[in-house]
């Protein structure tokens, strides 16, 4: 997809006498990949077309055969009737090529100005550009349906985890609201990275840019970028534009697997904290009372897919002297699978957040177990019996241990019991031992308070109307 020497081609000169045999042409072909970029190709040829007439530099004929002949292109690959040549190498030369069968000669004039490798360059900005887009809005749909669980359940008490140890308790809004918050940090990374991406190549030519009186903020401003890009050298040689977006798309995946992860535990019939749709859903081959959580195990493999995508970029990019190699040819894939990756999972993990059941009454009793209110305890402790935390975190670990000797929860334990650890305590510290009560008394902002719960949610739906 450059204009390297390195293959013979007959519409671009008589270099070599003989065309590649099969092995060449097979590692030098794009178009069985590349030819996802049509749309791009065809947008970006329009501009520069309408450009090279503005200047005067092809004439105002020409250019709407040109115009005319790119949209017959554009529609014969749509429908799918365009025959796509391995021989021609890559989507540009293909789309060239077809363009001046239609037109002829006016066709031979579009390339005036420029060269594969800003015109690849600007195509794939563009394609990337546009998996920005749909990847901020896939994002905003899944936290959408992620409101709507946490606004049906703000005040249901669940147990907060560390180390998948019963911690505190929460509640389910809080819970589906933290990933509410990871989920914005990856929609402003990616809103970031397009941003960044923003500026277009074209104009910059094969690597120094081009000795006719081209307008480069013309093609820019007619394909929606903020500005040219200001060195040639670097424009037809980033690809950091591919990165961002990969790194986004990672960032974002890895927050998918996390979540992934939950639902697949909570699904469990040791948990049952949640039942999954049968959409989302499938039965086991042998076991009749299986219901597997495949949709949630399978966004948690793909990810992998989006983690190497990265990181196969990276090791193209890492060794590149400017200004194009043709090692560049290989950055495409895996952006194409990582970007196809990402929006399924997207779909499949709004999917099953929307229709997910949860269980409150499971929720509600794996909160009370595991001494998951030892904290209000101590913090009991600290407020009414004057002890230093450090003091009060003793006190209440020999209380869990008492407790767990006696195979109850600390609520069930009596005041008298409590007593013998430390005569300071009195009726009124079971107040404090009930998970509701927990969960109310965590009013401190980010906390787990079920008006706080309520408070976020309404700004979010604000924020994502």
């Amino acid at each position: 997809m450059s204009d390297s020497d390195s293959s013979s081609n007959a519409m671009w000169g008589g270099r070599f006498a003989g065309g590649p045999d099969q092995i060449m042409e097979a590692i030098n072909a794009s178009i069985g990949f590349d030819q996802r970029l049509a749309a791009q190709d065809v947008a970006g040829s329009r501009a520069h077309a309408a450009m090279l007439a503005a200047q005067g530099i092809i004439t105002d004929k020409d250019a709407e055969a040109i115009r005319e002949g790119l949209l017959t292109v554009l529609s014969e690959i749509e429908g799918g009737t365009f025959k796509f040549s391995a021989a021609l190498e890559d989507i540009h030369m293909n789309v060239e090529a077809r363009l001046i069968e239609l037109i002829g000669d006016a066709g031979r004039r579009l390339h005036t100005g420029r060269s594969r490798n800003d015109q690849v360059a600007t195509d794939f900005r563009l394609w990337v550009r546009d998996q920005c887009d749909a990847a901020i809005a896939g994002i905003a749909a899944l936290q959408k349906a992620l409101l709507g669980q946490a606004e049906q359940g703000a005040d249901w008490v669940m147990p907060g985890f560390t180390h998948l140890q019963t911690a505190q308790p929460v509640t389910w809004g809080h819970h589906m609201l933290a990933y509410v918050e990871m989920l914005s940090r990856d929609l402003s990374r990616f809103k970031d990275a397009r941003k960044r991406m923003n500026e277009s190549p074209l104009g910059a030519a094969a690597l120094a840019g081009t000795s006719f009186p081209i307008d480069r903020d013309a093609t820019a401003e007619a394909l929606g970028f903020d500005r040219p890009c200001a060195n040639s050298l670097d424009a037809v040689s980033d690809r950091d534009f591919a990165l961002d977006f990969l790194s986004a798309a990672s960032i974002c995946a890895m927050h998918l697997s996390r979540l992934s992860e939950e639902l697949v535990i909570w699904s469990s019939a040791q948990f049952r904290f949640v039942a999954m749709s049968d959409r989302f859903s499938t039965g086991s081959s042998i076991m009749p009372q299986k219901k597997n959580p495949d949709a949630a195990e399978l966004i948690r493999a793909k990810i992998g897919r989006i983690f190497g995508a990265q990181s196969a970029l990276l090791m193209v990019m890492k060794g590149l002297p400017l200004a194009y190699s043709k090692d560049m040819q290989e950055d495409k894939e895996q952006v194409f699978d990582a970007a196809d990756t990402l929006m399924l999972s997207l779909a499949a993990m709004t999917g099953m957040i929307g229709d997910m059941a949860a269980n409150p009454d499971a929720l509600r009793a794996a909160a009370g177990h595991g001494f998951s209110t030892a904290t209000d305890l101590a913090d009991w402790l600290v407020r009414e019996a004057g002890l230093p935390f450090r003091d009060a975190h003793h006190v209440t670990g020999t209380l869990v241990a008492k407790a767990e000797a006696k195979a109850c929860d600390l609520p069930d334990l009596s005041l008298a019991e409590m007593q013998e650890v430390h005569g300071d305590i009195t009726e009124a510290v079971f107040d404090v031992l009930g998970v509701d009560n927990s969960v109310a008394s965590r009013t401190s902002f980010g906390g787990t308070a079920p008006d706080n719960v309520r408070t976020q949610i309404a700004s979010w739906k604000e924020r994502l109307a």
